[in-house]
């Protein structure tokens, strides 16, 4: 007895000190014994032990990474939320992939500890932060995507925790920002869990489940027991987990005001230890996207605020340059796009931006902000033109030349120059500026000679956005002629004069130019379109199809930078410039070149106010040139200030707008 004494009470001593845990035996009703904020203990690294089949296999990561970029189409230089992200995997595999703006948050400080630690460890730039995802310690209209992965939702005892997280999400989430859920399958779940297991977890770790349906089967509940084989046991955890079927997430996430819900299917992980999986066994994949205003700047510091109004086209009316005649959702989102970086140049410059679309009122609005004092300068990104009626671009600069409020861009004279095509041919040629051959057919033209070879391009001789050209209009013979003439006529309803150029098979060039010659203005680099994608035998033009169909082989079209031989790149520079000029363009233009089969270089057209859009050309060149789309924005706005001696101080400095040297 007394050696027995002497054994057991330096074994009790050592249990004391490694805290173990006296376990409750069997328990009847396991819902009973969960505590409503289970959640901020259990998360630790017993969680990293009797997890670690899926949590702690990199290979899973990376497989669950490359599943959710996919899905979400997210870019190195979005702005991703990992919301709830545990000890970091998708956070740090993000990281070592090349992605600069990853944060991640999580109410567990130790595992947040740990993935801070594995960051350091490996140079990886991830923030990691503590925190509540019913009140995350973020601004509004943050990020890009915010992604809740490896089942780590529907922790709370009711449904209105939950609703809490996505309403959060909803607030950090910019317009048309991306949300993704990976949450276990409530409806296989709900018939398949099993209600008791064990498995070993590792040579010296062997963990006890139990689990069994809430009263109210909205929540699967569970008990494990942690046993360590020379220490004993070591955990008698409870905890709940909420199970949701497609629909009722569906609709948990369509009450809270997400929008486009989208199921991705189920995933399950491929386990090498092959056991008891519980939660993470079968997992659906929802997306969702926010369409939603952006949220008002609140300027805290005294500054003088320059009223600028942003003139856009209206999308309660018919387009019929839009493929459906209509504004869509890419529109939209553009519009959402520009309204970021405008936002972007409200907290950091002196601006306040106010927003017109609508065209009935148009007039209205204008006299009324400026008979109020409230407008400075309208920045005209109406390329769609008055009551979206591209023959009517040239009206709204008039209007306000009328109403006397001064605006961004070109005029109406040099935009009616423009609309013109055959005009700017002639304006080229008496400019000494080399142009394509061509010939002008009336609309009641019903005979015509073709003065030069094939293979010749026929398109609409007044338009944009490459309105009415499509790879049929590219032909080798006569009779592919007469199809594309008649095609321009009876599908795109075009009525008016067309222009039959050759067609140049050399490279295809686009020259950007921000600010007003001769005095202070930027050359951006020039682009070219790359063909190399395209399938053989298709003509190597980026036309209607290229700019509006997402279905179409033109859609994989991309712009890089040219590299031109020194006297051709001088030559192609000096010419726009005087064009610029001469046809009295303002603050920003775009000219289309090519080269012909010698590689010499002809004009195409002359693009006055051409595409503002985040993915235009414009903003592709202005990228090359290390400019962000709010940067560029921004040099326009610059661009006439100047011109228009708005500004005392010289804002061309900040922008770094110079004359190149050629």
């Amino acid at each position: 007895m007394k050696g027995q004494s002497s054994k057991s009470e330096p074994l009790q001593r050592r249990r004391a000190t490694m805290g173990l845990i006296k376990p409750l035996g069997p328990v009847p009703n396991l819902e009973e014994h969960v505590q409503l904020d289970w959640w901020r203990r259990i998360f630790n690294s017993i969680y990293l032990k009797t997890d670690a089949d899926v949590v702690n296999d990199q290979r899973i990561t990376r497989e669950e990474v490359d599943l959710f970029s996919e899905i979400l189409k997210i870019s190195p230089e979005d702005k991703i939320l990992d919301l709830c992200c545990g000890q970091g995997r998708h956070s740090l595999e993000l990281a070592r992939r090349g992605f600069r703006n990853v944060e991640s948050l999580d109410r567990s400080h130790y595992l947040i500890q740990k993935a801070k630690a594995q960051a350091k460890k490996e140079g990886l730039n991830v923030k990691f932060r503590e925190g509540d995802a019913r009140k995350v310690p973020y601004p509004p209209d943050t990020f890009d995507a915010v992604m809740i992965l490896g089942n780590s939702f529907g922790y709370f005892e009711t449904i209105r925790g939950d609703m809490r997280v996505l309403q959060e999400v909803l607030r950090v989430l910019q317009p048309w920002g991306r949300l993704l859920i990976d949450v276990a399958d409530g409806e296989y779940l709900r018939e398949r869990f099993q209600p008791r297991s064990w498995e070993w977890i590792d040579k010296k770790h062997f963990v006890c489940r139990e689990r069994s349906l809430s009263l109210d089967k909205q929540r699967i509940i569970s008990r494990e027991v942690v046993t360590h084989v020379e220490k004993g046991i070591i955990a008698d955890q409870f905890y709940a987990e909420r199970i949701y079927t497609q629909d009722s997430l569906s609709e948990l996430l369509k009450t809270t005001g997400f929008s486009k819900i989208t199921i991705h299917g189920t995933m399950s992980p491929d386990s090498l230890r092959n056991q008891d999986l519980g939660m993470m066994e079968r997992r659906i994949i929802v997306t969702a996207v926010v369409r939603k205003e952006w949220t008002p700047i609140k300027v805290k510091r005294k500054m003088t605020l320059r009223n600028a109004v942003v003139l856009l086209g209206d999308p309660t009316k018919p387009d019929p340059l839009k493929p459906l005649g209509i504004f869509d959702d890419d529109d939209l989102y553009t519009i959402d796009q520009l309204k970021g970086a405008m936002r972007e140049l409200e907290q950091t410059g002196n601006y306040r931006f106010k927003y017109l679309a609508n065209h009935d009122t148009l007039v209205q609005d204008l006299v009324k902000i400026r008979e109020k004092g409230k407008i400075d300068i309208v920045f005209n990104l109406c390329d769609e033109g008055y009551s979206n009626d591209a023959r009517e671009e040239l009206h709204v600069p008039a209007l306000l030349d009328i109403i006397g409020i001064p605006y961004t861009g070109s005029g109406p004279q040099c935009l009616a120059y423009c609309y013109d095509k055959s005009l700017v041919r002639g304006i080229a040629q008496e400019m000494g500026i080399p142009v394509p051959e061509a010939f002008f057919i009336k609309p009641e033209d019903t005979t015509f000679e073709l003065p030069f070879g094939f293979p010749v391009i026929v398109k609409p001789n007044f338009g944009d956005s490459s309105f009415g050209i499509t790879q049929r209009s590219v032909t080798n013979n006569f009779e592919e002629l007469v199809n594309a003439i008649s095609e321009i006529r009876e599908r795109f309803g075009c009525d008016k004069p067309i222009l039959v150029e050759e067609f140049l098979t050399g490279r295809d060039l686009s020259v950007g130019i921000i600010g007003n010659p001769p005095e202070v203005y930027t050359v951006l680099p020039i682009i070219e379109e790359d063909y190399s994608m395209l399938p053989e035998g298709l003509p190597k033009i980026c036309g209607y199809e290229a700019k509006w169909l997402p279905d179409s082989p033109y859609c994989n079209l991309r712009s890089i930078p040219s590299k031109l031989p020194e006297e051709t790149e001088k030559f192609i520079v000096e010419r726009c410039l005087k064009l610029f000029e001469r046809l009295e363009c303002r603050d920003y233009s775009r000219f289309d070149w090519r080269l012909d089969s010698e590689s010499n270089p002809k004009l195409l057209e002359v693009n006055p106010n051409p595409g503002w859009c985040w993915d235009g050309h414009l903003a592709k060149m202005a990228k090359i040139a290390g400019m962000s789309y709010t940067e560029m924005l921004k040099m326009i706005l610059h661009a006439a200030d100047q011109r228009l001696k708005l500004s005392e101080e010289s804002v061309f400095e900040k922008t770094k707008m110079e004359k190149p040297n050629i």
